[in-house]
Order: C-alpha cells, then sequence, then structure tokens
C-alpha cells in the first residue's frame, strides 16, 4: 500500500495540472520497430517470404488520443496528460510509421507502403488505436490496437484481431513512464506482425 501511494503521488504532479504558465516540454519518440526477423516468434521464423505487398493507413483514434499529448488514466472516468512531455508527432501517425518499419524490417513481404506512394496493394493493415496509456489506478500501462486485413482488390476482411498489451509501470519520472509504454509498444507491434504475417501465409 505504501508503495502504491509512493507511485500515485509522483504521478499525480507529474500530471499535466493547466495552464499555469508556458514550459518547455521533454518530447519523446515511440520504439517499437523489429530490427531483424529473429525477434519474430520462432514458429512464424519459417514463414517463407512472399511478393505480396501491403499499405498501412494512419489508425483511427478518438481525439484523445489523437495528439501529441501522452495520456495518464487515474480513474475509469478521469484522464489527464503527463506534465511537461509529449510525443514528437501526432500518436497516429507515430504508430502508423513504426509499423510500416517493423513490417520492412521482418523482410517477409514484396513491400509496404503508406497512401499515396502508389504501390499495387494486395491487402491493406487497417488500425484503429483503442488505448494507448499510463494507467495510475492499475499501476500499468496499456495499448490495445485493433487490426483488419482487408484485401484491396475485393475489400473483403481476410482476418482481424484485437490486441491488447500490459506491462507494469516502471520508475517514477516521465522518461521511465514512456519506457514502461515503448516496451509494451514493442510487444504490441511484434505481436500484429507475426500475426500479419501467419494470417497472408494462410
Amino acid at each position: 500500500m505504501k508503495k502504491y501511494s509512493s507511485v500515485l503521488v509522483t504521478l499525480t504532479a507529474l500530471l499535466l495540472s493547466g495552464c499555469f504558465g508556458s514550459s518547455i516540454k521533454n518530447t519523446f519518440d515511440l520504439s517499437g520497430d523489429i530490427k531483424d526477423v529473429n525477434h519474430l516468434k520462432a514458429s512464424q521464423n519459417i514463414l517463407p517470404r512472399n511478393n505480396q505487398q501491403i499499405l498501412i493507413p494512419e489508425p483511427t483514434a478518438l481525439k484523445l488520443l489523437d495528439s501529441e499529448n501522452i495520456v495518464v488514466r487515474s480513474s475509469d472516468s478521469e484522464v489527464q496528460f503527463l506534465k511537461n512531455s509529449q510525443w514528437s508527432d501526432r500518436l497516429p501517425r507515430m504508430v502508423q510509421s513504426k509499423l510500416i518499419e517493423s513490417f520492412e524490417n521482418s523482410q517477409k513481404l514484396g513491400a509496404v507502403g503508406k497512401p499515396g506512394q502508389g504501390l499495387a496493394i494486395d491487402y491493406q493493415v487497417i488500425s484503429v488505436i483503442r488505448a494507448f496509456e499510463i494507467n495510475v489506478q492499475l499501476k500499468r500501462v496499456i495499448i490495445e490496437i485493433s487490426i483488419k486485413l482487408i484485401n484491396d482488390h475485393n475489400g473483403l476482411v481476410k482476418s482481424q484481431h484485437i490486441f491488447h498489451v500490459e506491462s507494469p509501470l516502471e520508475g517514477n519520472s516521465n522518461n521511465a513512464f514512456v519506457n514502461s509504454l515503448n516496451k509494451s509498444f514493442t510487444k504490441i507491434s511484434s505481436e500484429i506482425v507475426n500475426w500479419t504475417l501467419l494470417a497472408l501465409s494462410q
């Protein structure tokens, strides 16, 4: 109980409390790219490389998550933002960029692109960011992203899945809290790549 109280007090002090003058915000990047194919699950490492080309549109999200703010949930109905901290870009755009990197680094596809690049597309990976937060109440970070794999030739959904990852909230500083988010995003982005590659092989 004492440990929980300490974390709660620290987090409360770090929350964005309002407009009491301007201050320079620390800007954080989002990690999560897969450096090589060995990061894939062992059961999926044997999947052959295929020549299919996929499109990664920008994920959709509620306004709360569609910004540079880092969300902190203090109860089921109350959210705030991490004080003096921000993402380096809008969260959906960052997630899109990192997912593209992850798919490219898997070296399993013919091509990976985003809208406007003129690629001939076989499948679209449509995503919705449902949660991307530091949860004070649970002392955890929570990320949830839903994915639909859509055949670009006929519009049919080949497969869909909801990915949910949680990890313990570590440390007592903004850097530590963001690092916890990054660890969870690394895990969920890897799961998304693994699942997509497996679905495309079936």
